[in-house]
């Protein structure tokens, strides 16, 4: 069964607030099997905008990928990014 992913292009707007979203979003994600392949590091962008901050998060499926994100607790805790970055949310099926 082919794997499942959320990716996340992210340009943080408010850095003191955008810390406890990365702190709560963690064990919610998780709960779902979540394990986080990319979660910032060094990056550059030979095309397109850059966002600065990038994270692919890997489940065994795409529907765990589906599940994870559209659980109501990390909906909650999805609010905290929304108000401290600007982002670009990706759910794909792997290869």
């Amino acid at each position: 069964m082919p794997k499942g992913y959320i990716v996340g292009h992210i340009k943080v707007t408010d850095p003191d607030g955008y810390p406890e979203y990365v702190r709560r979003d963690t064990p919610v994600l998780e709960k779902h099997g979540a394990r986080f392949i990319v979660r910032g590091g060094q990056s550059e962008t030979p095309e397109g905008e850059e966002m600065g901050r990038h994270v692919v998060i890997e489940f065994d499926s795409y529907e765990a990928a589906k599940a994870a994100y559209n659980d109501p607790e990390y909906q909650e805790v999805a609010d905290i990014r929304r108000r401290c970055a600007e982002s670009t949310i990706i759910l794909v099926e792997g290869t």
